[in-house]
């Protein structure tokens, strides 16, 4: 199953009878699947089959749907509100005689507010159920396109996660053979370090010092960590070849490896296992960024 990423973008527009709508649909990184939807008023109904489709489509990402809609090719109707004229007229017949000023005008009398009434022409609910399918169908091939954009991003994620495994692998190797890891070579510098001990001092108690130094000799072993290393890499690896929705698996093993790169930098006893993990730690980071963007 291919990979995806959680972020797109995606345009789609078209005309159903005298309605001009166009989508506009972006998603971004996100834990779990958030839709956010701006309708125009009057078109509530595309919503509901439209976050139907992205559950079937998508798991994770903040999914923004945007929905404009105009009505074209519509002739403006002019009509005389009477009652208004009506209460007007009366209102101006009451006045005669009692106010000193011209007899009102035609058009003042029609410019008052409420006189004219300027509408578009009476919608058909025929004619808006189908706009509505319209807009619906025009939203699954602009989420088709989002889609497809996402599994091409996440192809290429892909192939970058799987070069930072690779590269986790080499350190991890690199460590492994690394001769300041051996145990000998633990013992004998801390064997060395308490042979200068006691020569300072004829107060240090070479017994204590010597069974210090053995227990130290095991906490600096990194056997361990390089066995969890090559373990998460191995399951890493396995992951991405099955591909699909594995972006929380991937986050999960991500975190392992940090954990146990800053615990074999923190064990190493000299300078080249103490940079190689400091490398290692910096191919791991890399890795847990590129996997947030993975859905």
């Amino acid at each position: 199953m291919a990979l995806s990423s959680m972020t797109g973008f995606a345009r789609g527009q078209g005309v159903a009878g005298t309605y001009a709508w166009s989508w506009e649909i972006k998603s971004v990184n996100a834990k779990g699947l958030d839709l956010r939807f701006r309708l125009p008023a009057g078109w509530d109904a595309v919503e509901v089959p439209a976050r139907t489709r992205v559950g079937e489509k998508l798991s994770r990402g903040t999914v923004y749907a945007n929905l404009t809609v105009e009505r074209q090719g519509i002739q403006p109707t002019v009509k005389v509100n009477e009652p208004v004229l009506a209460a007007v007229l009366s209102a101006l017949k009451g006045l005669t005689g009692k106010v000193d000023a011209a007899p009102p005008s035609l058009d003042g009398i029609l410019s008052l507010k409420g006189v004219i009434e300027v509408a578009d022409e009476d919608e058909s609910e025929v004619d808006h159920r189908a706009a509505e399918a319209a807009i619906v169908a025009g939203f699954d091939k602009a989420l088709a396109e989002l889609t497809s954009m996402r599994r091409t991003e996440g192809g290429t994620l892909g192939r970058l996660l799987s070069t930072r495994l690779d590269e986790i692998a080499q350190l991890t190797a690199r460590a492994e053979a690394a001769p300041g890891r051996k145990p000998d070579a633990i013992r004998t510098k801390l064997a060395e370090q308490v042979a200068t001990l006691l020569s300072a001092s004829e107060r240090f108690d070479a017994e204590r010092l010597h069974q210090e130094a053995i227990l130290l000799a095991a906490k600096a072993d990194i056997r361990e960590e390089l066995d969890r290393l090559g373990s998460h890499v191995t399951q890493a690896k396995k992951l991405l070849a099955d591909g699909g929705a594995i972006g929380r698996k991937l986050d999960f093993l991500a975190q392992e490896l940090h954990r146990e790169s800053n615990t074999l930098t923190a064990k190493a006893n000299d300078l080249e296992l103490t940079n190689i993990g400091l490398e290692l730690k910096g191919v791991v980071e890399q890795f847990r960024e590129q996997v947030q963007n993975l859905e």
